[in-house]
């Protein structure tokens, strides 16, 4: 996909799921074009930072181990700490390289979602990752009230040509649900507006059964947290809360995240949904992902949409707020000055 702005964006990206990523464990990564390695540590922090060994280039997430809170190449046995530091040289014990440093990308991790912050300058976070339940506290918070998200309400899709600007584009776009998800009403955006860095909108499904064309029997509130993806609130027919995440992997592709919050039954405690519960909604929400890719994977950007008058607002404004993400130029404009 060819895109007018660069894949390195800047914001806060899923890159997994807490489960994914025991203790002691290292697991290779590869965003944002670069090679990457995750380890839990002994404390039971999770540390994402440059995958590449300072020492002779071997890549730490293949074949590295986990001592204590830092991570071991598998190469010669340097140990890199959580601040990127080298911190052990085994053949010079009393004498590490204090010079050298990995880049460390700062990690959040909220409810089994693993998140990391990017900027292609490696500045530290210029806001916080919101909170994905505290987002929407006029519903229901407690994260006991859900069943777990990950693995039985989790999806993730691998190496897709998708920018995630295209992704965000969806959010003020109500006539795809027609066509793309086979829709039989026609959702309404009732508002949004820009929060700092968030883009926020509201988006009404109308009851079929009412002569009310404003009577509405869905509403998702949904806030875009940078292009790294969205947090939304279903309000309604249903009361579920998700997390749909789009991570770039290089100047071409991406891996999308998907993750569902839903109500436990009452007086359910298990951690584990029932198979009733995953068969609804595997086919009723999380089938939809797909359904967007497969639109998305043959997409070309229209820089300069002749809009409707109705998405024309909406549409332009959430294009405008996108720009402040962009700390980069375009992949072209590189290859063409270099």
């Amino acid at each position: 996909m060819k895109v007018p702005f660069t894949w390195k964006v800047t914001g806060w990206f899923m890159v997994g799921w807490s489960p994914e990523f025991p203790a002691g464990e290292a697991r290779p990564l590869r965003y944002f074009g670069e090679d990457l390695v995750a380890y839990r540590g002994e404390s039971g922090e999770l540390h994402v930072m440059e995958g590449h060994c300072k020492h002779l280039g071997a890549h730490i997430g293949r074949g590295g181990k986990v001592v204590g809170d830092c991570v071991e190449c598998p190469f010669h046995g340097w140990r890199w700490g959580p601040n990127g530091d080298n911190t052990y040289i085994p053949y010079q014990p009393d004498r590490p390289n204090r010079a050298l440093k990995l880049r460390v990308y700062p990690v959040r991790e909220q409810y089994d979602c693993v998140f990391v912050w990017h900027h292609p300058d490696g500045k530290e976070p210029q806001w916080d990752m919101p909170d994905i339940f505290g987002s929407f506290p006029q519903f229901e918070t407690d994260p006991q009230a859900y069943y777990r998200p990950y693995p039985e309400f989790s999806r993730f899709a691998e190496k897709e040509p998708v920018h995630p600007q295209i992704v965000a584009e969806n959010g003020p776009d109500s006539a795809h649900f027609q066509y793309v998800h086979r829709a039989t009403v026609t959702p309404k955006m009732l508002d949004w507006s820009i929060v700092d860095q968030e883009w926020r909108f509201l988006t009404g499904w109308p009851d079929a059964r009412s002569d009310d064309p404003d009577e509405t029997a869905l509403r998702i509130h949904s806030h875009m947290f940078g292009l790294g993806g969205a947090i939304s609130v279903f309000e309604g027919a249903s009361n579920h809360r998700l997390i749909f995440a789009c991570t770039p992997i290089d100047d071409e592709n991406s891996n999308l995240f998907y993750s569902i919050w839903w109500p436990r039954n009452p007086g359910d405690t298990s951690d584990v949904p029932p198979d009733d519960v995953r068969a609804r909604v595997e086919k009723q929400y999380l089938i939809t992902v797909w359904d967007d890719l497969d639109i998305w994977r043959y997409q070309n950007y229209v820089e300069h949409p002749p809009l409707s008058k109705v998405d024309a607002k909406p549409y332009m404004a959430l294009r405008k707020w996108a720009t402040q993400f962009y700390d980069a130029p375009p992949a072209e404009h590189l290859r063409v000055t270099v």
